[in-house]
This record gives structure tokens, C-alpha cells and sequence, in this order.
């Protein structure tokens, strides 16, 4: 794979989870650790990848060293939506989580041009 789709698929992946309610200031149900599978539906990018994201405070975080802007939150009712760019390539996306999973939606565009596609998300189990 190409540095750009790579790229491209990053920053799809992360077409995932800025929220619709007013900015979160306190823990929520939704905070932790997540395990997120991005499906291409239509376009050039992979048919999957799988990233990990954390939630703290409603926001949403990637904590990889890769050099993209990610914007996301999600509302006390669990509806999430973010906003991830990196140069010229930039995704979004939107669903909504349950305490222990979520799923949605997402579209991004790149060099290669457009993907849409779906995502999941499953929780992952703290280690006490």
C-alpha cells in the first residue's frame, strides 16, 4: 500500500466517533479504552483496518504517533461524531455508542479519491 492510502486509511479510520451536544466538562459513561473497526463499503481504501481510540471527558482521542488532527465527541446520549484531518486528506464521521459498543457511519476523501463505509466499536476491558 502506497504512503497516501495509507494515509488516507488512517485518517478514514478515524472517520469514527465531535459531538452534537455541547462540550463534555466531566467523565462520562462512554470514557475508556475502544477498539474500532472501520469497513470500506465503496472506494479505494482496504476493505478493513482497526485502530484504538480512548474517550475521556466526551473527547475523543487517538493515541498513535501519527501526525493527523482528530476533533470528536460524543453527547451524554451517546451520539458521536468526528471531524479527522491530515494535509489534504480528511474523513468524518458519525453513530452512536452504547456503554460496552457503538456503530455508524463514515466518508472520507484522499488522494485516491472517496471511500464511504461503516464502523464498530466494542470497549476494551480495563486491566486492574
Amino acid at each position: 500500500m502506497t504512503r497516501a492510502c495509507r494515509s488516507f486509511a488512517f485518517v478514514a479510520g478515524f472517520a469514527i466517533a465531535a459531538a452534537l451536544a455541547s462540550p463534555a466538562s466531566a467523565r462520562t459513561v462512554y470514557d475508556g479504552n475502544w477498539s474500532v473497526l472501520i469497513v470500506t463499503k465503496r472506494g479505494p481504501c482496504d476493505s478493513a483496518y482497526r485502530y484504538g481510540l480512548s474517550i475521556r471527558d466526551g473527547q475523543v482521542f487517538y493515541q498513535g504517533s501519527a501526525p493527523v488532527n482528530v476533533r470528536g465527541r460524543v453527547s451524554a446520549a451517546g451520539q458521536v461524531r468526528v471531524m479527522v484531518s491530515a494535509g489534504s486528506q480528511g474523513a468524518s464521521g458519525f453513530g452512536r455508542l452504547s456503554r460496552r459498543y457503538g456503530e455508524g457511519e463514515w466518508r472520507g476523501v484522499g488522494s485516491m479519491g472517496t471511500c464511504i463505509g461503516t464502523w464498530s466499536a466494542e470497549r476494551r476491558r480495563s486491566k486492574q
